[in-house]
Parts: C-alpha cells; structure tokens; sequence
C-alpha cells in the first residue's frame, strides 16, 4: 500500500513549522500528542507529514512513562529557558534588598529578595542555554565557539557575588580558575 503514512513511537523528535520542536509524548488512534517547547501539548495527526522529523522512534518500541519523561525533561532543559527550582538560602527568607541613592532627597528603593533572587536565577539559565545553542551551533567555527564560550565563563565569574544567596553550593555561579 503506497499511502500508508509512517507511525513515530513514543520519544521521536519533531520540528513543526508552526510550533517548533516537540517531542511525540503519546500515541492516540488518529493523532499523536506532541509537547513543543514553546506552544505546550498539541495533537497533531498522524497523516499530517509537513513537519521534519529529527529523530523517529518506531512506534513497536514500548517506552516507559519515566523514559518518556526523562527524555522530555532532558530536551525541554537543552532547548528552553525553563528554569529548574533553585532554593534561596534560608538565612534570605522573607528578607528585602533595600537600593538606597547616595542624594539623601531621593526615595530608597525596596525590593523583596525573593523577586530578586529569582531574576539572578533567571540570567544563570538563560546563559546556560545561550552556552548549549553556541556549543551545538553548525554556523559557527571551533574557534568562535571557545571565544564565546570564555566570554560566558567571564560573565559568570562577574556573578559570583551573588552566589551567597543560593542555599546549595552546587547552583553557584562558577567563573575562570585562576592558574
């Protein structure tokens, strides 16, 4: 039967061209539900072929739930700015940053530094995936990919400051070792 449309199992990787990557999370009779990266759950369907399929899983492979989701949660991390839970330390719970100008006539400004905290955390991923898309960049030589990336390592040394807020050492900010 030369019509027959070609099943995707349950992990492959997709590139609509409305809604970007996905990743083929669950098989349905006549659609498959896709999560994208940047529009959420869709069902698209199965005969639907204008979409690039990066990497097809066949659909007889049985894939468990948590294999589904570990795959996910690892792709969502790599192309996404979705941030992972980070604890400010608790010494910092339910404190404030105060910015208080040097003209005594001007108002200090407060902050809580949670709404802080947040935003660091906020900068700290998003140079992270701006690291991953420079190392699996295809337009750009060794050579430029090693200068970004010191430049990354440089901006991250200049946000070390800020590692007193974090609870775990392990969410610090790290920059260059001197030598």
């Amino acid at each position: 039967m030369s019509d027959q449309v070609s099943i995707h199992g349950i992990g492959s990787r997709v590139n609509h061209p409305a809604y970007g990557d996905g990743v083929i999370i669950k098989i349905e009779q006549a659609a498959y539900q896709v999560c994208f990266i940047l529009h959420g759950l869709k069902h698209v369907g199965k005969s639907y072929t204008a979409w690039e399929v990066i990497e097809s899983i066949p659909s007889t492979e049985v894939v468990s739930f948590n294999a589904a989701e570990e795959s996910l949660i690892k792709i969502l991390s790599a192309w996404s700015d979705i941030t992972q839970v980070v604890e400010l330390g608790d010494k910092w719970d339910g404190g404030s940053l105060i910015l208080k100008p040097q003209d005594a006539s001007m108002k200090e400004k407060e902050i809580p530094i949670d709404t802080f905290f947040h935003k660091i955390v906020m900068v700290r991923d998003r140079l992270r995936v701006m690291e991953q898309r420079i190392n699996s960049s295809k337009n750009l030589s060794d050579e430029e990919k090693v200068n970004l990336q010191q430049y990354i390592t440089r901006i991250y040394g200049s946000l070390t400051s800020f590692n007193v807020l974090f609870k775990y050492k392990e969410d610090h900010f790290i920059g260059e070792k001197s030598s």
